[in-house]
Parts: C-alpha cells; sequence; structure tokens
C-alpha cells in the first residue's frame, strides 16, 4: 500500500474519535510499530488532530472532514499558488491558517513530490514563493507562441526563448535557451523581476528545445 494512501485509511480509523491501540493500528493497515509511529508522527506534523503517543494509543477529534480529492498536478499547483497568496494576507487569522493548510498538504504527499529537493515553506517563506506570480501569465503565453522575452533576474537582463515552467512544491522555475550567452538555464521565478515581451519569435532549432533540454541533464 502507497504511503499516501495508508495516512488517509488511519485518519478514516481515526476520525471516530475512539482511542486505538497502537498495535491495532499497525496490523490494519498492515505495517510494523516503527512504521505506525512514524505515520502517526506524520499525522501530527501535518497538522492532523491526533492525540496520544507510544504506547497509550492514539485519537483524533476534528471538526471538518473532507472526503478524498484526487487532484490534478495544475489543481495542486493553483492550490499552492492561492495559499502563498493567503499566506500574505494582512489578516493574521487567513495568514495562519493558509500556513497550517499547506502543512497538512505537504504531510500527505507522497514521499518524492513532498520532499523534491526540499523546496517547501520551511525553506522559501510564503513571501519568496509569491513573489513572481505577476510573470507567469506573460511567461505561459511566450511559452505557447514561442515569443522572445527579454527577463531580467537578480539585476541582470538577459534574451531568453522560454521552454517550459516547473512546479517544486513551492517554487516556480522557467526553463529557457539564453540567446548570450548561448545556453540552457534554469531560473527561479520568484527572482524573476521585469519580463518584457520582444517582437521576434523564434522556431524550435536542434539543440535548443525543451527535449533537448532534458536529454541533457540525463
Amino acid at each position: 500500500m502507497a504511503r499516501k494512501d495508508r495516512l488517509y485509511d488511519l485518519i478514516q480509523i481515526l476520525k471516530d474519535g475512539a482511542l486505538h491501540r497502537a498495535e491495532d493500528l499497525a496490523h490494519t493497515t498492515s505495517v510494523s510499530l516503527r512504521t505506525l509511529y512514524r505515520d502517526m508522527d506524520t499525522l501530527k506534523a501535518s497538522g492532523v488532530p491526533v492525540r496520544g503517543e507510544r504506547g497509550m494509543g492514539y485519537q483524533m477529534t476534528a471538526r471538518y472532514t473532507l472526503p478524498p480529492l484526487n487532484l490534478s498536478r495544475t489543481e495542486l499547483e493553483a492550490l499552492h499558488l492561492g495559499l502563498a497568496a493567503v499566506g500574505e494576507a494582512k489578516d493574521e487569522e487567513l495568514s495562519a491558517a493558509a500556513r497550517a493548510l499547506a502543512a497538512r498538504i505537504d504531510g500527505v504527499l507522497p514521499e518524492d513530490r513532498a520532499a523534491a529537493s526540499g523546496w517547501n515553506f520551511a525553506t522559501y517563506p510564503f513571501a519568496d514563493a509569491a513573489r513572481g506570480f505577476e510573470h507567469m501569465p506573460p511567461l505561459r503565453q511566450a511559452i505557447r507562441t514561442q515569443q522572445k522575452m527579454r527577463v531580467t533576474v537578480q539585476g541582470t537582463a538577459k534574451t531568453v526563448r522560454p521552454l517550459g515552467l516547473d512546479y517544486w512544491g513551492r517554487v516556480w522555475t522557467l526553463t529557457c535557451w539564453c540567446e548570450t550567452p548561448a545556453g540552457f538555464e534554469t531560473m527561479r521565478v520568484d527572482q524573476i523581476t521585469n519580463v518584457t515581451a520582444l517582437p521576434a519569435t523564434f522556431v524550435d532549432e536542434p539543440g535548443k528545445t525543451l527535449v533537448d533540454y532534458h536529454k541533457d541533464r540525463r
């Protein structure tokens, strides 16, 4: 059973509010006690209201329980972007709620996604994640229409061919072909300070496409 499915099963068991022995939970989910303890620690760290400790049993009380949701990659990106924006709100209660919800989401994501190089709010705060949102529409448009862009990153302006946007849990990166110096480059969108569409467009050329970029990385 995948870990995310096991965590969900544990939530379903615990949401009755009763006290459950760790041994019984481990048996039901077909894992060792050691793994069960790690799972419970993960649920707690994710903000799930689990009460209890090793040797005493566990129980959960929650005011709201949502049914399981299967999100597409784009929907998950939209959720994280929205949380980052709310996290910067002046309303302290909403900001705190956004951060708590983000932590819960991180806790139930598959390990390979949640731990993607440590790109999370613990490393990059909400302000960093929210910075650069305004550049997303023109960058997406430039990728679709193969429009050259003038991009300024940390004070340095570059003429680039935008090839793709990637999402790493909390931080977006732009993969592009730089005209000068010639070569592929990946830049964090939150570090981009200005983007300007140039009149020139580009066509796919051998050695300068997104496919070539991924080949070079192998």
